[in-house]
This record gives C-alpha cells, structure tokens and sequence, in this order.
C-alpha cells in the first residue's frame, strides 16, 4: 500500500514540476525531439532566448542530485530501508512508475497533443510532435539513469544513512 501512495505522490510532484517549466517551453527545448529543436533554433523570435548545452547539462546535474536526495529520503526514513538490496529494488521500481507515469501521460498523452507545447513556427510539424518513438526512447535513457541514480542511493543509504 505505501508503495502505491508513494508512486502516486512523486507523480504528483513529478508532474507539477512538468507543469511549472512548460510555462516557458523554450526553456525546456532540449526536451522536444531533434527537428523541432533545430527549427526552433533557426527561428528569430527564439534566438537570444535559447539555452545553452551548458545550461541543459546543468540542469540534468541538478536534477538528477535532486532526485538522488529524494529517493534517499523516501527509501530510508519514510520506509525505513537499511540494505542495499532493499532500497536498490524499490528506489528502481519507484523511478520506473514515474519514468512511465512521464514517458506515457506527460510526454505521449499530454505533450504530444497539447497545442501549448508547439511553438510559433513550427506548427507544421505535426509528425514530430507525434514522435511517440522519441519519448519512448526517452523512457529506456530514464531507466539506465536510473540504474545510475538508484545505485548510488543505495549505497548512500547502506553506508552513510
């Protein structure tokens, strides 16, 4: 049970942060598939207003830092995990329902079909906005992250918590 009101509260949470950067879409452009990110970066009304990589690998650095203290948070002092094992298992399995919660509702349902993401010049590319196969790829990049994240949570917890 406490899994289920745990996966639905980092959803939650997981989409409110969505909400709030979509508010400026072009911050978050390196979020969009290649070509659309491409016209963007061609269209005048958009040119000083377009991150740099710097700020893209900063802001992943930033996240996934965040991200790694909360599942800390969660898996030790909310369930109480002392073990590696335990708190590997189901640090993986709570990123798995939000990466899925974001790949499918977020990114598939609502991105795709949301006409407040498309940007002014490339209302044509309709196809790409579609992209479901960019957003399911995104999904696999999410889950090797967080083989990554949740490993190192993992030994934070075993060793230092």
């Amino acid at each position: 049970m406490i899994l289920i009101i745990e996966s639905i509260i980092l959803c939650l949470l997981f989409t409110l942060m969505v909400y709030i950067m979509s508010r400026e879409p072009i911050k978050t452009l390196y979020n969009y598939p290649p070509k659309i990110q491409e016209r963007v970066k061609t269209l005048k009304q958009y040119k000083d207003k377009i991150p740099t990589q710097e700020n893209k690998i900063t802001t992943k650095i930033l996240a996934s830092i965040i991200f790694l203290i909360i599942i800390c948070i969660v898996l030790r002092y909310i369930n109480g995990y002392q073990t590696f094992i335990e708190s590997f298992k189901n640090g993986f399995l709570l990123w798995t329902i939000v990466n899925l919660w974001d790949a499918i509702v977020l990114d598939i349902i609502w991105f795709c079909h949301d006409k407040h993401f498309v940007f002014k010049g490339t209302e044509d590319m309709t196809d790409e906005y579609h992209n479901y196969w960019f957003h399911i790829k995104g999904f696999i990049i999410g889950e090797a992250l967080a083989l990554i994240i949740c490993t190192l949570a993992a030994l934070i917890i075993e060793f230092i918590l």
